[in-house]
Formats: structure tokens, sequence, C-alpha cells
């Protein structure tokens, strides 16, 4: 028996719009519904994961998702939410993002198991490639008319007096060609729904409309919200850019401090759409959280439970281990586990200076580490007299004036980190 799969959506905040019929037509029998997903990168970011999570329940309700990786689409770009063109790209780089995508979508989706409702990735641009001009306009353009084009959302705002630029006819059909994709997975793999954020409703209902003049038959559409921040700032961005989910572009660490300094309000609302935790278990965690806030019991499990989901229990073990770091509970074993990357993230910001790998052949002193070589202390001076109070520690560990620095302490034989007191951090660089 499929589960009630709309419920499930609603009340963990999922459902912007949903069209009406769509939840009894799920509940009638097993039915497949897709989720389009630009391939302009070679991975997803977070912003992808609420349509990813959408499928995710789809395919526990007993559904079929179909991912549709949108290679034709992705050559003229869709307008909606955007003031500008954007770049196209071409063949041999959509195919190698579509097979980095399919790799990322397989932590989520079960493709593999050949199970009915297993997971299917389809690229539009198998279908469009060999579609001419002529038998588009005829085929397709004709059932659609201009009125209904321009009634559109994503089009009225691109041609409003505020707009800095029109809209080409390329992006004016970018609707026309996501109808059909709908059309089509219609025809071709029976697929009744197609799901999305809240601005793609308008290119969602060309889509349903085409399956009733041309298909004779009836599709439905369901967006989710689009993701906010409660301070106003864009969800899934820093000042880095995009938090990714490939783990070269984004460490495992960034990515699981971002979640972990979501605020009170936004980790209540991530928390039923990252997460497949239980409504009870969700309830249960906000109560502990408003018992003591301080101790951020929902920004916690968030972080963890989408850390885990995305890279691995490894990964968020390390991601905590390198959070400890900066706040003193860690050894010089921990800091030497950390690769590269992790090692960069942690520390970001943190002052350093490059020292000559020469340097450490005889050893370095603590004073030419300090001041001297470094200016990480105002003054020889200051660096014995710190040495004395027994506050300076070399990779987290307590050291004296006469300790010198080695290419034993060398951290991804590149980094060593010198630390005056609790919170002053300073890194050397050898070269």
């Amino acid at each position: 028996m499929t589960k009630n799969f709309v419920q499930e959506l609603q009340w963990r905040g999922m459902v912007h719009d949903v069209m009406p019929g769509a939840e009894e037509h799920l509940m009638e029998e097993m039915r497949a519904a897709y989720v389009g997903i630009d391939p302009t990168a070679d991975s997803l970011h977070i912003g992808h994961l609420v349509g990813v999570m959408m499928l995710k329940h789809f395919q526990l309700a007993g559904h079929k998702p179909y991912a549709l990786v949108g290679g034709a689409t992705g050559m003229i770009g869709d307008p909606s939410g955007k003031s500008a063109e954007r770049n196209l790209l071409d063949e041999k780089t959509l195919r190698h993002n579509e097979d980095a995508l399919k790799g990322q979508l397989s932590r989520f989706l079960d493709f593999e198991s050949g199970e009915e409702n297993a997971a299917v990735l389809v690229n539009n641009y198998d279908w469009m490639k060999n579609f001419s001009f002529l038998e588009f306009i005829r085929d397709v353009g004709k059932h659609i008319t201009v009125n209904y084009m321009m009634a559109k959302d994503s089009v009225k705002k691109r041609l409003s007096s505020d707009a800095k630029e029109g809209m080409s006819f390329t992006e004016f059909t970018y609707q026309l060609v996501q109808g059909y994709d709908f059309l089509y997975l219609y025809q071709n793999h029976n697929c009744s729904l197609q799901m999305g954020g809240s601005d793609q409703w308008g290119n969602i209902t060309t889509g349903t409309e085409l399956i009733r003049r041309i298909g004779g038959g009836k599709g439905f559409a369901l967006t989710c919200p689009l993701i906010t921040k409660a301070d106003g700032t864009k969800f899934g961005k820093t000042e880095g850019g995009n938090i990714w989910l490939d783990a070269e572009r984004t460490s495992p660490y960034k990515f699981y401090q971002y979640w972990l300094n979501t605020s009170d309000e936004d980790a209540e609302k991530y928390i039923k759409i990252f997460t497949f935790l239980s409504k009870d278990e969700i309830e249960n965690l906000v109560a502990e959280h408003k018992e003591a806030p301080h101790m951020r019991a929902l920004q916690k499990k968030l972080a963890e439970e989408v850390t885990v989901m995305v890279h691995s229990q490894e990964d968020l073990d390390n991601a905590i281990k390198a959070s400890n770091i900066l706040f003193g509970k860690s050894t010089s074993e921990d800091l030497k586990q950390l690769n590269e990357k992790t090692f960069m993230d942690v520390f970001e910001g943190v002052p350093q200076a490059t020292i000559d790998r020469e340097e450490l052949k005889s050893g370095l002193d603590m004073i030419g580490a300090l001041a001297a070589k470094t200016n990480f202390l105002g003054s020889n001076g200051e660096a014995r007299r710190e040495l004395k109070q027994n506050s300076i520690s070399v990779n987290k560990e307590k050291v004296k004036e006469d300790y010198l620095i080695t290419d034993s302490d060398l951290i991804n034989n590149k980094f060593v980190l010198l630390q005056r007191g609790k919170k002053n951090y300073f890194v050397l660089v050898v070269e």
C-alpha cells in the first residue's frame, strides 16, 4: 500500500502549491513523478537538495522517481527567477556533468535494486537533439497561445518596465521545451506528476496543458516553497559561494559547519525538510531545544543527519574532530589527521607566515618562530615572557623556550600551528 506522499510533505512544510486531485491520484496506485535538475555544474549544491528530498520521499511512499537532467534546457537557460541570460554548455561538458550528478543522486535514490519503483535518470537532450525547429513549432508550439505564455510570472517579470534587459526568444520558449519534457515523460514513461520549486509553477503547468491538449490526459503539479533564511540572506550561499555536495568543492567540515551555524528559527524548519527523522523525533528535539537553546540540540542533529546523508559517518566524525580543534579539546594527533583542505578551512582567516624548509633542518627556535621570523608576537621579549608563563603551544602541545620546531612537527608536510593562550592562533606555512 502506498503511503500518503502529499501529507508527508505537508507536515514537513514542503508544499507550496499542489494541483487539485493530485493527492487522490497518488493514493490510487504506484505513480511516476520527476524533478528537473540543471546540469550546469558537475555537482549538486544544497539548493538542489529540496528537489532530491522530494524524490526520495516519493520513492519511500512506494512511487517511482525520475531525475531529469536538463541537458537541452541547460543549453538554453531557465528565465525563472533570473535577470540575465546564462552561459550555454557543449555536449561533452553536459555528459560529464550528468555522470557526476547521477553518482551524487545515487546516495539518495535507489537506482540499482531492480524494484518496480527504482529511480531512473533521464536527460532531455536525448529526445530534443533530433527534434527539428520546424517539427517543434508545428507539433508543440501551435498548441499553446502567446497570450498563455505571456501570462506566466517568469515572463511578466522580465518584460516589466523594471527589467534591465528584455527577454530573448530563446528564453521565452523555455517553458515550451520544459512543458514538452513533461509531455514526453507522460507519453513514454507514464509520468503524471512534475515537482519543483514554487518559481517553476508556470513552467510545470505549461506541461500539464500540453498533456491535456496533445496527450489527451491529465498531468499534475506540486511545488515546494523556495528555501529562505530568517535573516533574509540567501540559503545555501556563503561569502565563498555555493555550498556544494562534492567534497572537493566544499569540504565535509565546511558543509557540517554551514548547518551547525543555522539560526534557531531556520533549524526548526530545515530539520523537517532536510532529514528523514519522524514527526515524533522532530517534536521531541524541538521541545528539548526550547528547554536549553544554548545547547543547540536542533542544529547539532541537523548538521549530523545531513552530513552523514551527503558524505558519510566517517566524514561527520572528522568534521566534529576538526570543529573541536578551535575550541581546545584536541591533540596534535587530531591535527595531524586533517587533510590540507580541511586544515585550511578550519584556520581560514588565521594569520600566517611562510618559512623556508631549510630552517627546519637544524630546528627552528621558539623565539624565531614566535617573533623574529614571523611577527606572531610583537618582540623577542614578549615571546620569552609568554614562554615563561607556559602559554605557548606548538600543534596543541605546550612548549618551553628550549623547544625546536623540526620536520616531525609538520602537519600534512606543510603546516605548523602555533598558539598563544586559548584563542590566538598562527599558522606557519613551510615551503
